[in-house]
């Protein structure tokens, strides 16, 4: 560790756990990639009927396969409360709802609002909840824990006034946790936590690991909702980012080693549709094919708004890679 890393673990230890860490090589050759977006053109969970938990916004799809398909632990938000719900497939297409699981209460630190929006890592499922938002933990779809097990910063720091956007990968035994911070300016970036159970976290010495866009970007006004994957013998990252006008669109980053981040372009990889997602894309989920392809489940709407009623439902498309040959 070096000598600037002890420093600040000296400084911010007793408020939360920190520690400076990479994570391992990706797998494969290493090769330059063009990336090709081809969505679907209709969303493949819509929101619900009026009345029904989901009826205003479907989103923030966190799947998994199980022996019997996919399982989707989505949010739902009806107007007044987020929820989280859950959906089955056999094929990540074709979806079945069957109701909600998970809604604020009774942990004291989650108050009256809890986003849902969270990760699944084996049995249990990390979700977003409490002003300031912090990460709680769902044990076998049933179970709360009763505080936060990755809580907001100290003062001063990035993620101060809260942490969210939880995505979880598992790489040599260990997992790491890719998630939103937000600062007192209400900046809006993005951080890693390393684990070896999935319930005791520490921070990344070296957060935010990548910061707003410049003036005039499609990431100028915040990022959040990371997904990241190994391949090509890279670490690849789909993250949200948030213009001037609550627009929401889907950029790329690269790195070697999970921390030092590279964004590619300062354009959107994977930009707005037309009707249902005409004003926000979100949410990227990921799933990686035996072919190279990359499967994209994500959100989308037809309302700019920064977090709730955008009449947000769940689409799908896959990201090709093109190998770069000059």
């Amino acid at each position: 560790m070096r000598w600037w890393a002890v420093l600040a673990a000296l400084t911010l230890s007793g408020c939360a756990k920190y520690a400076d860490f990479t994570l391992p090589p990706a797998p494969g050759q290493a090769t330059k990639i063009r990336w090709v977006w081809e969505p679907q053109p209709n969303p493949v969970l819509p929101h619900g009927a009026p009345g029904e938990f989901d009826s205003v916004d479907a989103l923030n799809p966190s799947i998994t396969q199980t022996p019997s398909g996919y399982l989707n632990l989505y949010s739902g938000w009806d107007g007044k409360s987020w929820r989280t719900g859950v959906a089955t497939s056999t094929d990540g297409l074709t979806w079945q709802k069957k109701g909600a699981i998970l809604q604020p209460g009774p942990a004291a630190w989650e108050g009256n609002y809890i986003a849902a929006n969270g990760a699944i890592l084996g049995e249990n499922y990390l979700y977003q909840a409490g002003n300031p938002p912090q990460l709680g933990l769902l044990r076998n779809q049933r179970e709360k824990a009763p505080e936060p097990i990755l809580p907001a910063g100290p003062r001063g720091q990035w993620d101060e006034r809260g942490v969210g956007d939880p995505y979880v990968i598992t790489a040599a035994g260990k997992h790491y946790l890719y998630f939103l911070g937000q600062d007192r300016a209400r900046r809006q970036r993005l951080g890693v936590a390393v684990s070896t159970d999935g319930v005791n976290w520490e921070k990344s010495l070296q957060n935010p690991i990548l910061e707003l866009g410049a003036p005039g970007t499609f990431d100028e006004n915040g990022l959040g909702e990371p997904a990241v994957w190994p391949q090509f013998g890279k670490w690849w990252m789909l993250y949200t980012g948030r213009d001037k006008k609550e627009w929401r669109r889907i950029g790329m980053a690269v790195s070697n080693d999970g921390i030092k981040w590279e964004k590619i372009g300062e354009t959107a990889l994977i930009g707005v549709g037309e009707g249902w997602n005409s004003k926000v894309v979100c949410d990227p989920e990921v799933e990686v094919g035996k072919d190279g392809t990359v499967r994209v489940w994500f959100g989308g709407g037809d309302r700019p708004e920064p977090a709730e009623n955008l009449h947000g439902q769940i689409g799908v498309g896959l990201l090709r890679p093109v190998p770069v040959t000059n």
